[in-house]
């Protein structure tokens, strides 16, 4: 069984090759640039949800894994927040996630983070 990820970004380029390189990891990648996905978490049942805190929408990222973490049916999802953002390691404290990568990121950092959480 592959690892299921749920992908949200705010940038195309980041969230095509963030995808492009867990899906050669072996990992079923869910990609979005809006937090949809989530309303479907139920449907899709990832191993880990990876959030830029900056998405387009109403919520940050931050938020949208607070309210996972805080909901009993989806609190045991990975959750790892992405952000170029300096104070990102207190964010992703603050919200419960489980990891965080900064941005710009590196390739094998990033794939060393979803492995390690999923």
């Amino acid at each position: 069984m592959k690892k299921k990820v749920v992908l949200i970004q705010d940038n195309e380029d980041i969230l095509e090759i963030m995808d492009q390189v867990l899906e050669d990891e072996g990992f079923d990648v869910t990609s979005s640039l809006t937090t949809e996905p989530i309303e479907k978490i139920d449907e899709i049942e990832p191993d880990v949800v990876i959030v830029d805190d900056n998405i387009r929408g109403t919520k940050k990222g931050a938020k949208v894994i607070e309210e996972l973490k805080s909901d009993p049916e989806t609190e045991d999802v990975s959750a790892v927040l992405t952000s170029t953002s300096f104070d990102l390691p207190q964010k992703a404290k603050e919200c419960k996630a489980d990891d965080y990568i900064e941005k710009p990121f590196d390739i094998d950092h990033m794939i060393d983070v979803v492995k390690n959480n999923s």
